[in-house]
């Protein structure tokens, strides 16, 4: 490619060479460097809770889902099905089969409510929960928030070879020759989804990962963000480590940051490196008598000399010289009003200053020597130069003198540097602030798998969301939950307005999916769905992060670490907790879905305010002024509603219920609103287009 760019600048003509430099580049983008990988079968999908009917595909429930069939037709509860290759047919109860979704088709999504949190009635601020397959969550999330998202945290499955994720609905595991190749499929189609909602002019992308595929995974963010700034850091998660045979023993893993348009980390008062320091104001002075090694007259004959200091005063009147080989400290003079001072040791030793005599007269000018006096005797301390450079820097203060000179000190809290690659944070201990963490909430050891530190967590979001209070944030691996967690300890420190929305699949473990099959259960039945990830582990701790107590209703004990907020006070938020489903687009097109609908135009509207809910008859018209968002559903009442709106001016967003282009044209222009759309038009093209561009 240097090349070409080098014959690109030789063309004579600007305008044609201004053409070939963008095809270059198109050409340059495109370009696979480092990274070739399988397509692999198209990922299928299971959805639990729609019904099967005829001519909808559909698996056994006990099975593949990329095994599937075509229901023919169904009777006395027996569906007569067509196998994918259309070369045989079976029977099947109606009750074993679960519908399926093959990977490109369009699908209609809707949000169906499961439960709330609410502990801030006074506040518009709801984070959301979206149990679901986290794909078909993407492509609903695109629908909604399109280059609008600010952050998206992911820690997405590290492909260790456990049994710990699935391709196809089948977990892989170390014996899959393809493994490899399965999970960058696997993820390529999550992240070109994720890209579309990210802000291109200032957002970024945080992914975590360990040694089995961060080489691979850098390699498709490069192919995939050509136009992102992209860095790796390594972070300290487990210092005793993780003892493997045969390989050195793991202690860390590895973030990257895609970094999009202006975005880029603040400057912090840890550099991530350092361990944390207990920071208080008072500034260190160190003995100026010499210790440990070369501290002895004999080592330093030019460095013991005496010191005059002002009997009633306390202050440092003059220096003596050094005295000769040999030479008796006897021998010296102390003027008059004066105490002289030595530098001896403890136990009597004759020791040498820290400093000589040239270098102490400038510290006493700049007032960086000390005198104190204890059990009757004057102790001196001083300043070292490192300090000296800290005050020149300005990350320690002069606050006043004393009378005699002496700086009077405070360490500046702000002090601002820019993180370094390599973290090392005390805080970041997966166990302590992971997975003991969880079993205080939930009352249950081992209840989540290797789970993030919370202030991990919070350090790498607030690093980009620091300064932007009303910032969205996506976490669509959401796993236990700590991204929200997160999300509202940093508003609870800074009052900060940020929201969060997680998806997470409801997934058993494989040991627990085995157990249950033995016992004749199937997903989807109430008892396998209870104990799968969203019910019984990242909608707990939402609640009980929210609320400030554990699943059985204890305060959480401590406070949260560098912000002394006690944990039984929760946070002032609100959480909703919704089932992705689909629709079906007829019945949509028809007007049928509308109470379905609500919350995904709650969403879509910004989800201010608890999301809004209808009883069975669907009215001509929707104003919602706490959710900041009105719905038209029968365009003959356009006047009626166009008057409501100028009496709620908090509206920001409205929905338009008609089939006419035209006539959308003509109501949208006579209304003062931010943002609009027409329903069902903008939500079925939506869906039905992307499908075929994916």
């Amino acid at each position: 490619m240097a090349i070409l760019d080098e014959l690109v600048t030789q063309i004579e003509n600007p305008d044609l060479r201004a053409r070939i430099a963008v095809e270059v580049e198109k050409l340059a983008k495109q370009k696979k460097f480092g990274l070739v990988f399988e397509e692999h079968l198209p990922e299928c999908t299971p959805l639990w809770d729609i019904p099967v009917k005829a001519g909808r595909k559909a698996a056994l429930k006990t099975g593949h889902v990329n095994d599937f069939y075509t229901v023919l037709k169904i009777e006395d509860g027996v569906a007569t099905c067509l196998n994918k290759d259309k070369s045989a047919t079976a029977e099947f109860p109606v009750e074993e089969l679960v519908c399926v979704a093959e990977f490109g088709e369009p699908i209609y999504p809707y949000l169906k409510p499961i439960d709330t949190v609410c502990n801030a009635p006074d506040s518009d601020l709801w984070h959301t929960l979206i149990e679901a397959d986290n794909y078909h969550a993407l492509q609903l999330l695109d629908y909604l928030y399109a280059g609008k998202v600010d952050c998206i945290y992911i820690d997405p499955p590290y492909n260790t070879g456990a049994r710990d994720w699935k391709y196809n609905n089948d977990y892989v595991d170390n014996n899959d020759q393809y493994r490899h190749s399965k999970w960058l499929s696997f993820m390529q189609k999550r992240l070109k989804i994720a890209k579309k909602l990210l802000n291109p002019r200032d957002s970024v992308l945080i992914v975590t990962i360990d040694e089995k595929e961060y080489l691979h995974l850098g390699c498709l963010l490069e192919e995939m963000f050509p136009e992102a700034n992209i860095q790796m850091i390594t972070s300290c998660i487990n210092p005793n480590g993780v003892a493997r045979n045969k390989i050195f023993t793991r202690v860390d893993e590895y973030i990257f940051f895609v970094m999009l348009g202006e975005c880029g980390p603040i400057l912090t008062e840890r550099n991530m490196l350092d361990k944390e320091v207990q920071m208080t104001d008072n500034v260190l002075w160190f003995s100026l008598i010499r210790t440990g090694s070369n501290s002895l007259r004999q080592h330093s004959e030019n460095c013991f000399y005496p010191i005059y200091i002002n009997s009633k005063t306390g202050r440092i009147e003059s220096l003596g010289q050094p005295l000769g080989r040999g030479v008796s400290r006897e021998t010296a003079n102390c003027p008059e009003g004066c105490d002289i001072v030595w530098p001896l040791h403890g136990n009597g030793e004759e020791g040498v200053w820290q400093l000589g005599l040239d270098e102490l007269t400038k510290r006493i000018e700049i007032g960086a020597v000390r005198v104190n006096k204890k059990r009757g005797n004057f102790v001196l301390t001083y300043l070292r130069q490192g300090q000296l450079k800290e005050i020149e820097d300005g990350y320690i203060a002069v606050v006043r003198r004393e009378k005699d000179g002496t700086m009077v000190l405070k360490r500046v809290s702000n002090q601002m540097v820019q993180a370094r690659t390599m973290w090392n944070q005390s805080s970041h201990d997966a166990t302590t602030f992971g997975s003991k963490f969880i079993k205080q909430i939930l009352c249950e050891s081992g209840a989540f798998k290797y789970p993030k530190s919370l202030y991990a967590v919070q350090d790498a979001i607030n690093f980009f969301v620091a300064n932007k209070p009303n910032a969205l944030v996506i976490d669509f691996f959401a796993g236990s939950g700590t991204t929200l967690h997160a999300v509202n300890l940093l508003n609870a420190e800074d009052g900060g307005h940020r929201r969060c929305i997680m998806v997470t699949n409801n997934e058993v473990s494989d040991a627990e999916a085995k157990e249950m099959s033995r016992r004749g259960l199937k997903p989807g039945d109430e008892e396998w769905e209870k104990l799968g990830i969203a019910r019984y582990v990242t909608w707990p701790r939402t609640v009980c992060s929210i609320e400030g107590h554990d699943v059985n209703g204890n305060p959480l004990k401590g406070n949260y670490i560098g912000s002394a907020i006690p944990m039984a006070d929760g946070f002032k938020a609100n959480a909703a907790f919704f089932k992705l489903g689909f629709l079906d687009k007829n019945a949509v097109a028809l007007g049928r879905q509308f109470r379905e609908m609500l919350p995904t135009l709650w969403m879509k509207a910004g989800a201010h305010g608890a999301c809004p809910n209808i009883g069975k008859t669907v009215p001509e018209m929707l104003i919602l002024p706490d959710n900041k968002f009105a719905v038209l559903v029968d365009e003959r009442a356009y006047m009626a509603f166009a008057a409501k709106l100028d009496e709620h001016q908090e509206i920001e967003t409205v929905f338009l219920v008609t089939d006419s282009d035209s006539g959308y044209r003509d109501m949208i222009s006579g209304l003062n609103v931010k943002e609009s759309y027409q329903l069902y038009r903008d939500y079925l093209d939506n869906f039905r287009i992307n499908a075929v561009r994916r």
